[in-house]
Parts: C-alpha cells; sequence; structure tokens
C-alpha cells in the first residue's frame, strides 16, 4: 500500500493526500517527522507540513503555487479557503537552459495512410464541411445517408463526417474571428485523417465554399505528386444547386462516386516520424501533475526522440508555470512569442470582467487544485522535457518535428479543435474527473489520472495512469501510453470513438464580434 502522504519534491511545504484522511490522525512525512492532522482532508487535496505564517509562500513540485491568506498550522487542510494565487512573475526572459536534444530513436513504426502531400493519416474520412451554419443541417443529412452498413463494402472507409460550426455569415471578413474559422475549417479539409472532403455553402456568407477550397489548396500547392492519389475535394452552393434536398441528393452522389476510390487506400508500415499528437487534459484533479501527465510527457518525449510531433495547449493554463516553458525555448523569438501569447490573453479576460486566475473550475477545485499556478504546472508536463521548437497560433498548420505550443483556449472542444485543424492526427487526453470527450476525426486516447475513476467510468478511459500512485512508475505508464498510441494510430479504435464521440466536439473558437 502507498503511504497516505506525498511530498513531490524535497522543497515542498505541503503534502497530497492519496486517500481521505480524518482530523486527528498522526501520520508520518517520508517516513520521519509524524504530524497530527488538524482537519479531514478529502483525497488529492493538500496538507500543511509545518506552521505556515500569512503571506507564506505554498510549494509543490519544488515550485510556487500561491501563497497563504492567514496563518495555517501544521496538519492544515490548504485550500481556496487560505490559498491564493502567487503575485505573477516577471514576464521577461530568462538566460535560457541548456536543454538536450532527446537520443534519436527511428525504429518505431505504424500503419497509417500515405497521402499525396507527405502527410500520413491514423484514419481514413469522407468529411461534408459546412462553410456557414445555413449549410450545418445538410451537412449532417448528408452524413446521415452513409450509415455503417452502407459502407461495410469498404472497410477502409472510416467513416462520413459532418463538420459544422455556428458562424460564417455575422462576421468581418479577414477579421480574427473570419481568420480562425477558415483556418480551421481550411485546415480540416487537408487534414491527413480525411481522404476526401466536399464543403457545402449556402452562397452568401462571408466565408464561401470556394474560400475554403483556395485556402485548403492555395496556388502553387496543387500539383500533388502523382505517386499516390489527390485528395478529393468539391463544393456545392446550395442557391445554385436547387436547395436543400436538391443539395443533400447531389452531395449524396459525389460521394457515392468517391467511395470506391478512398476505400481503395490501405495502410502502410510508415515511422512515427509521421505523427503528429495533440496533447489535452480536461477535468483535471489533483493527481493530474502526479501520475497521467507526466506519463503523457514520457511518451511526448519518446515519440519526439523518433522524429514526430506534440502540440501543448491552453495558453490560459499556461499561466503561473510559463517559466517552465520559457527556459526550454530554442531562441529569444520563442520566447517573446509565448510572453506575447499570454500577456494577450490576460488583456482579453480583463475585457470581459475575468482574470486568469479565475481558473481552475469547480471539478478542478473538488479533486484539490487550489490555484492556476498550482493547475498550470501538472498541466504543462504532458509537454515532456525536450526543447520548445515554436510557437503557432490558433490552427495554424504544426511544424514538424519537436515540441510545438498553440495558442488556445482552456476549454476542451475548441482547443483540441485547433490542434486538429493545424494537422494532429492523434489525441491524448488526460482526466481526473471523466470528462466526456472525443475529436472529430482524430482517434483520442482517454487516460484517467486516478484508479477510481478507471473503474467508474471502464468504458469511457482505454489507460488507467492512476497505478502510478501504487508503485508503477511514470515512465513505465509512459512507455504504455505510447505503445498504445502506434496501436491507435494503426486503426485500433478507442473507447471514444467506439461510443461515437467527435460530433458535437468540433468547436472552433468563437472570438471577436458578430455583426
Amino acid at each position: 500500500m502507498p503511504p497516505p502522504l506525498l511530498r513531490l519534491h524535497p522543497d515542498d511545504n505541503i503534502a497530497v493526500a492519496l486517500c481521505d484522511l480524518s482530523a486527528g490522525t498522526t501520520l508520518s512525512v517520508d517516513g520521519g517527522t509524524s504530524l497530527v492532522l488538524h482537519d479531514t482532508v478529502p483525497t488529492g487535496h493538500k496538507i500543511a507540513l509545518h506552521d505556515l505564517l500569512e503571506g507564506s509562500v505554498v510549494k509543490k513540485y519544488g515550485e510556487v503555487i500561491g501563497r497563504t491568506t492567514c496563518d495555517v498550522p501544521q496538519g492544515s487542510w490548504v485550500h481556496s479557503h487560505n490559498l491564493e494565487n502567487p503575485p505573477r512573475p516577471s514576464s521577461s526572459p530568462p538566460l535560457p537552459a541548456v536543454v538536450p536534444e532527446p537520443r534519436s530513436l527511428s525504429q518505431a513504426t505504424f500503419q497509417g495512410y500515405v497521402r499525396a502531400d507527405g502527410s500520413v493519416g491514423t484514419r481514413n474520412y469522407i468529411a461534408v464541411i459546412a462553410s456557414v451554419n445555413c449549410s450545418a443541417t445538410v451537412a449532417h443529412a448528408v452524413a446521415e445517408r452513409f450509415p455503417r452498413d452502407r459502407l461495410a463494402e469498404w472497410p477502409s472507409v472510416d467513416g462520413v463526417l459532418a463538420l459544422t460550426h455556428h458562424g460564417g455569415c455575422g462576421l468581418p471578413r479577414g477579421g480574427i474571428q473570419w481568420n480562425y474559422l477558415s483556418r480551421v475549417l481550411g485546415g480540416m479539409s487537408r487534414h491527413p485523417n480525411i481522404a476526401a472532403a466536399l464543403v457545402i455553402g449556402l452562397g452568401c456568407e462571408q466565408l464561401t465554399a470556394q474560400d475554403l477550397v483556395q485556402i485548403s489548396c492555395p496556388s502553387g500547392q496543387a500539383g500533388e505528386p502523382p505517386s499516390r492519389p489527390a485528395r478529393l475535394r468539391n463544393t456545392l452552393v446550395m442557391q445554385e444547386t436547387g436547395g436543400t434536398e436538391a443539395t443533400i441528393d447531389a452531395a449524396e452522389r459525389i460521394i457515392g462516386e468517391w467511395l470506391p476510390r478512398v476505400g481503395a487506400l490501405q495502410r502502410e508500415t510508415t515511422p512515427a516520424s509521421a505523427l503528429v499528437v495533440a496533447t489535452e487534459c480536461g477535468g483535471s484533479d489533483a493527481f493530474s501533475g502526479i501520475t497521467a501527465n507526466p506519463a503523457v510527457g514520457h511518451a511526448v518525449d519518446r515519440l519526439i526522440a523518433c522524429g514526430g510531433t506534440a502540440v501543448l495547449s491552453e495558453t490560459p493554463e499556461v499561466v503561473g508555470a510559463e517559466q517552465t516553458l520559457l527556459r526550454r525555448a530554442v531562441s529569444d523569438e520563442v520566447r517573446r512569442s509565448l510572453i506575447e501569447r499570454i500577456e494577450w490573453w490576460e488583456w482579453y479576460a480583463g475585457v470581459f470582467g475575468a482574470k486568469l486566475d479565475h481558473n481552475p473550475s469547480v471539478g478542478n477545485k473538488a479533486g484539490g487544485l487550489t490555484t492556476i499556478a498550482e493547475k498550470s504546472l501538472g498541466a504543462v508536463l504532458k509537454g515532456g522535457s525536450t526543447p520548445l521548437k515554436s510557437v503557432v497560433g490558433y490552427g495554424e498548420p504544426v511544424p514538424r518535428g519537436g515540441l510545438v505550443f498553440m495558442d488556445t483556449p482552456g476549454f476542451d472542444p475548441p482547443s483540441v479543435t485547433g490542434m486538429v485543424a493545424g494537422g494532429a492526427n492523434l489525441v491524448l487526453f488526460t482526466t481526473g474527473r471523466g470528462s466526456c470527450f472525443g475529436a472529430t476525426a482524430a482517434p483520442t486516447i482517454k487516460i484517467a489520472t486516478n484508479s477510481k475513476l478507471a473503474r467508474a467510468m471502464p468504458g469511457d478511459i482505454d489507460i488507467d495512469a492512476g497505478v502510478i500512485l501504487g508503485g508503477r512508475s511514470p515512465d513505465y505508464v509512459g512507455e504504455e501510453i505510447f505503445q498504445a498510441i502506434l496501436r491507435v494510430a494503426s486503426g485500433e479504435p478507442t473507447s471514444s470513438e467506439r461510443l461515437g464521440y467527435g460530433r458535437h466536439e468540433f468547436v472552433p473558437w468563437a472570438i471577436g464580434p458578430v455583426l
């Protein structure tokens, strides 16, 4: 049995309760000093290891996570009632740390769909993309005409997806929202997991079907090597096709003609360097930074050592831990880019009367997280330990090779939507509270931070990282995650795929005025 208290770093002045603990219980810390619990403390929450005066710095992971708002006696429960977020550190770039490149590994492979542009898919979908909300119903109606039994003749076709959204009309052309939406929809139309894309528009929207075709296949890049089948693309405009029913029928005919060509595509042995993996945490708890996120970090390091790419995101959930990433940045330009995005978020939150330290959520706090600094320090562990190569904007194409940071919100659906649109062909999703999620087009591996959750929601979880609390190492579970990446990339279905998640989780980030 693991000890009931866990101190994560020698400099920490708090420990984490690994089970519910009652007031009056006597416990030892690190097998030495004993303390008597002043309060009843829930699983995952923090306990003061010695007396803390008002204004004292509280450390976890060896980093500052907050300051006490009153005197806190030894053995007390440390949480929202007596701990606040620490003042933000100076945003000036620190001196760069020496972060070595990982030792090169090249033997890992998976079975993927090699596309004409050189990208490799982990799935083989046909997408019906609505350029505007007016064509969303039509897109879903088209997809519904191709249920699994109709696709049985083509087992390599994973499905016909409808990608819809709530905008496209009342937004300034060329503005930030227009750019974000066009990046996401254009990125999905050329996504490696999508073999064919049909864009349907109404005909009078700001972001037209023709716009998306140009974005997804810009001039100078239209020619594709003849060694692979070209990606299939087409457009329909409802005002020109005859309205709703005629457009649905026309779309059905087009996809019916595509199916034999998409169905003829076969998986090939491909090096793991072709993989682009998004990382996300949803419904985090105090164990996220102890179990699942460090394990994902190991898997990310392993993938990057093979030449692959990993994406870290959620800018509001980097606040308080940004220094750990800035120290790993490969250049001053990368540092400045990350700082600029954090400063923009501080401004953006203020516009709406919010602050970035209003995060964590209610569920996060119930799971033991108190401040955004504490949450962020655990969240960035998903990014492993390799150099930070670049910072990209929301939905922008992800540069290949190494760790990339993408500017996204902390809300899971738009965050993952942006990373997938940028090219991520697989998602690692850690959760301590059981967030129900799956990404459209990209298989999502769900990783539980604690075994209680894995037992409570067995059909939703792919990997139980809670075994780390029982003695397994994060590296051991990280290797399990890496092997799962290769299997899922080769076609093994995830729990979220079996449950049908993804249709409602495709959510482009809505920002800016709707006119």
